[in-house]
Order: structure tokens, then C-alpha cells, then sequence
């Protein structure tokens, strides 16, 4: 689908159809059906009438030739403008349309910005207009063509364009990120994702990478990784990707959690929760999705991406419920289950992380389901060890759509990880508050002095329902908009 921008009467525009936006009380009779001669200003009337068509937000009334949308409250537009697009898109796939003008929402408001608001509006038709079809022919009846985001002056079409141009930048690493999660298991390896990582860092002349073998790792003491990777016959990778700008202000590491599949190991999961464990390497995905991103906006940071790659399978060669593991920074682990694998593998990626001498170390994972239990399925959750840190982070999310919200490391309950003949056990004593004690456990691989965030994205990470009207089922990319958005801040 080609998204541009032009200057034009959105309602002289050449077009199979047309979508203007209307406010909830606007008093849009006079100001725009008048413009649309008498015989369709009155049918327009009459049906908005018959139609209870008031503007509240997501309302549409359809025209042959003419979509209206309505935009709700002016004040609240910024906040559902994505979601609006995203409406509008969906119900374009359901008429006979390939080319379409589509206002830019927002013109006649004090604080409209043609670029934001069309970098927003961009970003839903891309997001909406994704399909996974690697292993099936697409069902979809219509496909759009082209959209067209009118602009009223000249200046305004140029910034959208600007707009339209940053969306795309995005959200091809959002799309990298959602067909790594969607590819089955057994095509979504190890291997796979150090060769995706070697196809990302070929985009740009910054960026480096280092790809870790299983000897290699051993030489690194990685045993809490090791541990989880020792039951399976796909060979683990530590995958390290760098983009290095000539002078970068700042350094950031970014850590994903790997794990291809998890079956919970010897303490396996029930079939039903198994079926959806090809996103268990989500996290891993976002990052080389915003490395992908990276290579094309070219901030100027420092940033390291760091997966440790494995599955997580039941073998006679898996670790065993009662083993202890020690990590890279020589903590041992008292393992009583291992279902509570991505921590393990976490736990080492951290404490490597950390060697790249960070301002800051953010990792995402799709980590626990008690954090779906807390939030539901569209929050994520973030701990870190700087307030700061951890409300730059949300508000960049808040920003760009993708809700996060924040949850304590809650220190009393760290004695809930203690163990009695090793440094940790890897699950708590206790069925409640997984989300924080995982959190607490990561914690101990972080020095002290190093700001650091964890992001819980078990969530989010993977819709089992469609998550808004431009996120539909399966994986939704999570965390590489907020990336994006966060470093852009600093």
C-alpha cells in the first residue's frame, strides 16, 4: 500500500472514495454539506439523522463516493487518532475501493501538527494493513492501493509527507518484529534469529555484529543461560549487534529475551499453554525489529542489542528441578522449576550488558503470565531501579499508543527468591506477586549504580484477540515504536 501526501479540497480530490473527519457537536450541517450541493448535502442529512450520526468517535457514515468518520471530542483527538485510522482502514477493506483521499484529521485544532498527525494516521494504515501469509494464501478480499492524506496548504502536505516517511521507517521494524514472533518454531531457531541479526547489521555502515556459539558461551561462564540451552538440540547463539555512530552522546543496551520455544522444560506446560510459545522470543524480536528501525533513522547513540538465544525443551540433557546453576557474575541459582527459564537466560544477558559500559539497560520480555493476570492483555509493565528512567519510558509509550504501566521492585519481597543452599532460587514460595519477584530476581544480575528497566510484555507482545482496530491477532511488535520514541527523547 502507497501512503503519500498532497495539498487539495479533500472533497475535490480524484479518488474512488473520500473520508473527511467530523467533531462530536461540531455544527458541520451548514459549515460542509452546503459544499456538497443540494440533492447530497440533504441525502447526507437525512441518513446522519436516520443514522443517529453524531461525530462521537468511530462513528462512520458511508457514501458511495464519500466516508464520513467521526472524530469525537476536538480535545481528545490526539489520543484516539490512531485508533480512528485504524477504524477507518477496516472498514475500507469492505467496499469496492483501491484509491483514496483521507483527510488529515485535526487541521482546525491550535495544536495540530501535520507531521505528528500524519506520522500517527501512517502508522495505523501500516500497522492495520499487515498480513502474515508465509504459509497461506491471503483471504482478503480488497486490498487498498494507495491513500492519499489531504492537507489544505502546501506546507502542511510537505511536513505530512515528512510524517508519512518516519511511519514507514518504524513500522518496517514493527513488521520485522512481527514476522519473526509469527513464524512457527520449528522455522524460528537459534540460527535463524543470528542470521536475521546479520541481515539487519548489513543496512547501515554503524553497525557491527558479534555472534556467540555454544563454546564461546561457555568461555563467557554463562551457566544460567547454559542451563536452559543444555536440553535442546538447536545450538545457542549469543547474538550482539551494535550500531556506533562516529559521536554518540549517549549508550544504551538494549536486552530480548530468546526463547524460540518454551515448552517449560521437565516441568512441562499443559498443551493449551504451549500453543502460543513461539512468542516466548518476542522480546529478542522487538530488538532487531528496532535495530531495523535504527539503521535508517541513524540517532546519535550508542546502542547495543543483546539476545540470548535457545529453546527451552525436555530432554535427558535438560536441567532438572533442584539443580544449581551459577551465572556470569558467579550467583548460583537454585532451580525449582524450569518453566522459569527466560529469567536464567535474562540473567546473564544482563550482566553482559553491562560490560558495554550503559547510561541505561532496558530488556523486554515476554517474562510472566502474572503480569497478564495484573494488566491484562494490552498493558505491559515496567520495573527499573530509576523513577526517572521508568517515566520516560511510559511516556513514550503513552505517546505512540502502546500502554505501559509501572510496578514496584517491592524490596521485602525479595526474600520470597532466597535460597536455602544458593545465592537464589528462580520462583518464589509463594503463588503471588510472580510479576515482582521475577522482576527482583533480574535485579540481582544489575549493578547497584547501572539504570536499568525491565518491561514485561507477556501481554501485549501476542494477541490472542484483536488488541485495537489497527492490531489484529497475533504478534503485535510491541516495544519497537517505544524504543524509537524513548531514544528520541534523550
Amino acid at each position: 500500500m502507497n501512503i503519500t501526501s498532497q495539498k487539495g479540497d479533500i472533497l475535490k480530490t480524484e479518488a474512488d472514495i473520500r473520508v473527511v473527519g467530523i467533531y462530536e457537536g461540531e455544527d458541520w450541517e451548514n459549515a460542509f454539506i452546503s459544499r456538497l450541493g443540494e440533492e447530497t448535502g440533504g441525502k447526507l442529512k437525512v441518513n446522519a439523522r436516520k443514522r443517529e450520526f453524531e461525530g462521537k468517535t468511530g462513528q462512520i457514515l458511508s457514501f458511495p463516493e464519500l466516508l464520513i468518520v467521526g472524530l469525537g471530542k476536538q480535545e481528545a483527538l490526539s489520543k484516539s487518532l490512531r485508533e480512528i485510522t485504524g477504524l477507518v482502514y477496516g472498514h475500507l477493506q469492505n467496499l469496492p475501493v483501491t484509491h483514496v483521499a483521507l483527510e488529515l484529521f485535526g487541521e482546525d485544532d491550535d495544536a495540530y501538527d501535520p507531521q505528528a498527525t500524519a506520522q500517527a494516521m501512517a502508522e495505523a494504515l501500516l500497522l492495520a494493513s499487515y498480513q502474515f501469509d508465509t504459509y497461506k494464501k491471503p483471504k482478503r478480499k480488497n486490498i487498498v492501493e494507495e491513500i492519499i492524506l489531504i492537507a489544505e496548504d502546501g506546507r502542511d502536505a510537505l511536513k505530512a509527507q515528512k510524517g508519512i516517511e518516519k511511519a514507514e521507517m518504524i513500522i518496517d521494524g514493527v513488521t520485522v518484529a512481527r514476522d519473526l514472533v509469527n513464524t512457527p518454531a520449528q522455522d524460528m531457531s537459534p540460527i535463524r534469529l543470528a542470521q536475521t541479526a546479520e541481515k539487519i547489521a548489513k543496512l547501515c555502515p554503524d553497525m557491527r555484529l558479534r555472534i556467540f556459539n555454544r563454546e564461546q558461551i561457555e568461555k563467557k561462564n554463562m551457566g544460567a543461560f547454559l542451563a536452559v540451552a543444555q536440553g535442546s538440540e538447536s545450538e545457542p547463539r549469543l547474538i550482539h549487534i551494535i550500531y556506533k555512530p562516529e559521536k554518540a552522546k549517549k549508550i544504551i543496551a538494549i536486552v530480548g529475551k530468546g526463547i524460540t520455544f518454551d515448552s517449560g522444560g521437565l516441568s512441562l506446560k499443559p498443551a493449551n499453554a504451549m500453543q502460543s510459545m513461539k512468542c516466548d522470543m518476542a522480546g529478542s524480536a522487538s530488538v532487531l525489529g528496532f535495530f531495523a528501525t535504527i539503521a535508517r533513522i541513524k540517532p546519535n547513540i550508542e546502542i547495543h542489542g543483546i539476545i540470548a538465544a535457545t529453546d527451552n525443551m525436555p530432554s535427558a540433557k535438560a536441567m532438572k528441578p533442584g539443580d544449581i546453576v551459577r551465572a556470569s557474575n558467579k550467583k548460583t541459582i537454585e532451580i525449582l522449576n524450569t518453566d522459569a527459564e527466560g529469567r536464567l537466560t535474562l540473567a546473564d544477558a544482563l550482566v553482559y550488558a553491562q560490560k558495554q559500559n550503559p547510561d541505561y539497560i532496558i530488556d523486554l520480555a515476554t517474562l510472566t503470565g502474572a503480569c497478564v493476570v495484573a494488566l491484562g492483555e494490552e498493558i505491559a509493565g515496567v520495573m527499573s531501579n530509576d523513577s526517572d528512567l521508568a517515566h520516560s519510558l511510559i511516556s513514550s509509550a503513552t505517546s505512540i499508543g502502546e500502554e505501559l504501566w509501572e510496578l514496584p521492585l517491592f524490596a521485602r519481597y525479595s526474600k520470597l527468591i532466597e535460597s536455602e543452599i544458593a545465592d537464589l532460587q528462580n520462583i518464589a514460595t509463594t503463588p503471588y506477586g510472580g510479576t515482582l519477584t521475577a522482576g527482583l530476581f533480574l535485579k540481582e544480575f544489575v549493578e547497584d549504580d547501572q539504570k536499568w528497566a525491565h518491561i514485561d510484555i507477556a501481554g501485549p507482545a501476542f494477541a490472542e484477540r484483536p488488541l485495537s482496530s489497527y492490531l489484529g491477532k497475533g504478534a503485535t511488535g510491541y516495544g519497537v515504536r517505544t524504543l524509537v520514541k524513548w531514544i528520541e527523547s534523550l
